[in-house]
């Protein structure tokens, strides 16, 4: 991302190129590695009969082929839209992923958090989108702090995934603080939420639960605020994807929780 920016020289700009190329390779052989996991597991399933995993495993190729095909249509494109694309499938397959690791036993009442748990998934997807919409707007520091965030010269653009700002367009443009500031905002909302989630799994004799849906969204409103004030380091960026990555993963298992205690129903 800091490439083309003022002071960047040649050979900054030779090596961002290089390690594109590298990550771009990468990427590719792993999508294609795991299209032919999801294949071995759709197969698998279908030959069994296993309802469950069969209906997760098409869930997960019919992403994947949706990421392939807009990999191939929008190689070079730069709208929004193509990035929240790529990130809300990834980030679906990962759902599905951790749900299909963890279908539960048949006959077992469900675990009262899991409302709650789908509940917070969906408004983490809203968040990724946000997100993402603050990403490939180049509005990661529109807003260099809480109180500091100028809307006069904000623009609804900015949340149109289907408008691409102008080529080198500094990230610390006026128009991009409405998304980076609504960013924020959905950001607060789900730690608050998820506060309330812990406190209700900490009456249900879940701390580990508890414990782990406040420290990861805190981690996270930590560290984005430290991206914005180490002006983006790509380490620090990638980490907070990590981070959204396992908020949902965590979210995903909760889904299928079930009372420990519960007998399994009659038929």
């Amino acid at each position: 991302g800091q490439t083309g920016a003022p002071g960047a020289d040649e050979r900054h700009a030779g090596a961002a190129d290089a390690a594109v190329a590298g990550a771009r390779a990468a990427h590719r052989a792993v999508a294609s590695s795991s299209l032919v996991v999801i294949l071995a597991l759709l197969a698998l399933a279908l030959g069994r009969r296993w309802r469950g995993p069969a209906r997760h495993a098409g869930g997960l190729l019919a992403l994947a082929l949706f990421l392939a095909g807009l990999g191939m249509a929008a190689r070079s494109s730069l709208l929004p839209a193509v990035t929240l694309g790529n990130l809300l499938a990834g980030f679906g397959m990962l759902v599905l992923s951790v749900r299909l690791a963890q279908l539960p036993e048949a006959g077992r009442a469900a675990s009262p958090l899991v409302p709650w748990a789908w509940t917070a998934l969906a408004l983490a997807f809203v968040q990724a989108a946000l997100g993402a919409l603050v990403s490939s707007g180049h509005a990661g520091l529109s807003c260099p702090a809480w109180g500091a965030c100028d809307l006069s010269g904000a623009s609804w653009q900015a949340l149109n995934p289907w408008f691409a700002p102008a080529a080198g367009t500094s990230p610390s443009h006026a128009g991009g603080a409405l998304a980076h500031l609504l960013h924020r905002a959905a950001g607060l909302a789900l730690l608050g939420f998820l506060a309330v989630m812990a406190w209700r799994a900490a009456r249900l004799q879940r701390p580990w639960v508890a414990a782990a849906v406040v420290a990861l969204p805190a981690l996270q409103v930590i560290l984005g605020l430290g991206l914005v004030a180490q002006q983006l380091p790509l380490g620090g960026a990638w980490t907070h994807n990590l981070l959204a990555a396992l908020l949902l993963a965590l979210l995903a298992s909760l889904t299928t929780a079930r009372r420990p205690d519960a007998a399994p129903a009659r038929a």
